[in-house]
């Protein structure tokens, strides 16, 4: 096997990095139905704001339940028997999903200083990172398109059966405000391959990039109603999707809190399909024999990335007792480095948090660490006078009953407990009502193993933490969700199984 690297077997190159676009005029602020641009039927709309510096982006049309119904007609009357785009081939459909990617790689630079400027993104990661991921996600699905089918199952008796993989029909989907345009593509492209139409609510915050790609998904040439973006909040139009009796399917990236009302509403309503990736406490296990420096930064990164605004943040980092002192030096020096600011600019490190709701709950979770007894080794407190901006904050000392090590922060506060024995580490990771992911870090495969199987959670990373792709099932146990993204497991939800039985005078093998 070549070592990745070698000459036979490049490191894959990034693209080069550009510099983000200077004035970026937003041209897309009303609501897309039937690929046309709609003002919401109540005539409201919302202010947008840059988190960086707390100013106003520009006012976007606000969609609630009377905008969520128009949406869900239309893209009801495109998944007609007889319409363009169910009679259309499942090779086509892969062709405009591949001509969608073709766009957004296009308008990459657009796209990504779109991202930092709405959610605080830093524009190299919104770039290189998240538009990469989109572009290859796309193509993934396309790659599905006329890869679905069904089977021919040999039943008793004289009968011919076969199955199909049908789409569902029309599927909600709500997105979330910390990888806007990623969750944005995670949702549309394995729904569209599948052949379904669908209703997207983005984030309130960050509603952006997601009306941008309606432009491009009429550019690309996908029939109208197919795809319709409905910007609104989450009690107004998102309770319209969860609620909706003509909505097949509804997919919801959030908090655990919200997911468990739009459970509730498809319980009460038509008891649509629902997948849900919601929060998460990811346990980072740390033995003694791992390699320390890559250990280090792996948690470093899988708690700091994007301000540790990410559901799989690896926030509960439990290291072994011989090199806990070690390993807390180590990170308190890594966190020391970072540059914090606007996250458009060059050699900033750390972008601001999404809002003002969320930059006060943090701070307020970082004073229970304080008050609980958890020793605060650097950070802990707001960064400039402008911008939801907070310090990378370090704990040590921190035991499993603080809400620190319970509470899902979603900011950049890391907490790192000590733990002595295998048995010991593994009930202390898994008690926890969450499931999404975890990691360890050994050189002892018997470990890694134990770990793998042990662990409740949906992903399990072996000496490393965040890798992540479009091939790979993604999703949570427990209070983390349920269903998967991604993959070949991802299209299932997409799906219904219909089998078909056909009465033959004689069967033959």
């Amino acid at each position: 096997m070549k070592k990745q690297g070698s000459d036979s077997n490049p490191t894959p190159v990034l693209p080069a990095l550009p510099e983000p676009l200077k004035d970026l005029k937003i041209k897309y602020t009303k609501i897309f139905i039937n690929n046309e641009w709609h003002n919401s039927v109540s005539g409201k709309k919302f202010e947008v704001f840059n988190p960086a510096n707390e100013e106003k982006i520009c006012e976007i049309e606000e969609g609630d339940k009377a905008d969520i119904d128009k949406a869900v007609k239309a893209a009801r009357r495109a998944f007609e028997l007889g319409s363009p785009w169910r009679t259309m081939d499942a090779s086509e459909r892969g062709r405009l999903l591949n001509k969608l990617a073709d766009l957004v790689e296009r308008d990459r630079l657009i796209l990504a200083t779109m991202e930092a400027i709405d959610g605080g993104k830093l524009f190299s990661t919104a770039y290189l990172m998240d538009l990469g991921a989109c572009i290859k996600t796309l193509r993934y699905c396309a790659g599905w398109a006329d890869k679905i089918h069904g089977q021919t199952v040999p039943m008793d008796g004289n009968f011919f059966t076969f199955t199909r993989h049908e789409p569902i029909g029309v599927c909600g989907q709500i997105i979330p405000w910390n990888f806007p345009l990623v969750m944005f593509i995670w949702k549309i492209a394995p729904a569209l391959c599948c052949g379904n139409t669908v209703v997207v609510k983005p984030a309130e915050q960050t509603p952006l990039t997601a009306l941008y790609m309606g432009s491009l998904i009429k550019e690309a040439g996908f029939p109208p109603g197919v795809v319709n973006i409905v910007p609104g909040f989450g009690p107004t139009a998102g309770a319209a999707i969860s609620h909706h009796m003509d909505i097949d399917k509804v997919a919801f990236t959030g908090s655990t809190e919200v997911g468990k009302l739009i459970k509730e509403a498809a319980g009460k309503s038509n008891l649509k399909r629902v997948t849900l990736e919601l929060g998460g406490k990811s346990p980072n296990i740390i033995f003694a024999d791992a390699d320390l420096d890559t250990a280090v930064e792996f948690a470093h990164i899988g708690l700091f990335y994007h301000q540790g605004q990410c559901c799989i943040a690896g926030s509960r980092i439990f290291v072994e007792e011989p090199i806990y002192d070690e390993f807390v030096r180590r990170s308190i020096e890594r966190a020391k480095k970072y540059t914090l600011g606007d996250p458009l600019l060059p050699g900033v490190q750390q972008g601001p948090q999404i809002d003002k709701e969320q930059f006060q709950k943090i701070l307020e979770l970082i004073e229970s660490g304080k008050k609980e007894g958890a020793k605060l080794e650097c950070g802990g407190g707001p960064w400039g006078d402008k911008g939801y901006f907070i310090q990378p904050t370090v704990f040590s000392n921190v035991t499993d009953d603080m809400r620190i090590a319970k509470e899902e922060i979603f900011g950049p506060v890391q907490q790192i407990m000590k733990f002595k024995t295998v048995d010991e580490v593994i009930k202390r990771a898994n008690n926890t009502s969450y499931g999404l992911a975890a990691a360890v870090f050994t050189k002892d495969i018997d470990k890694a193993l134990t770990f793998a199987a042990a662990l409740q959670a949906g992903t399990v990373w072996v000496n490393c933490y965040s890798a992540m792709s479009a091939q790979c099932p993604f999703g949570g146990f427990k209070m983390s969700g349920n269903g998967r993204e991604m993959g070949e497991y991802g299209l299932h939800e997409y799906t219904e199984v219909k089998t078909v039985t056909i009465k033959i005078p004689q069967k033959n093998s």
